[in-house]
């Protein structure tokens, strides 16, 4: 047998919205917040020593571009925040991250190097006043 996905004849295959997928995730967060939460009053400081270092390590959030992967990491860090979470920001990124840019040539050093000076050098002097 195949792993995939096989479906028996006559199944119809489940399609889900991207709205629906942002209210899953956010509804699993808040169970996973109440976790937390419990972990909190029966150990003050747990939150802020324990959970969030462990989430922002998972949720991936010294990368600069973000994965798919990652967010339902990131939507558990930001439910630990202060700020309510909203369905059309938690969609906006999954639209985002299911829908990648194509994959242009980019090249890190090119952007944080110093532009080239003009040709013939006349740019040098910097004893000058602009």
């Amino acid at each position: 047998m195949v792993a995939g996905n096989v479906h028996a004849q006559g199944e119809a295959r489940m399609e889900i919205s991207s709205e629906y997928l942002a209210d899953l995730l956010i509804g699993i967060a808040k169970a996973q917040t109440a976790v937390i939460d419990a972990m909190e009053r029966a150990n003050p400081g747990f939150r802020n020593t324990h959970a969030v270092p462990l989430l922002q390590i998972a949720a991936n959030m010294r990368a600069g571009d973000p994965r798919l992967i990652d967010l339902p990491s990131r939507v558990l860090l930001r439910m630990q925040g202060r700020v309510a979470l909203d369905n059309k920001a938690v969609r906006a990124d999954l639209e985002r991250l299911s829908n990648p840019q194509p994959a242009t040539a980019r090249d890190a050093s090119a952007a944080t190097a110093p532009a080239a000076p003009a040709a013939g050098g006349e740019n040098l002097d910097f004893s000058a006043n602009p």
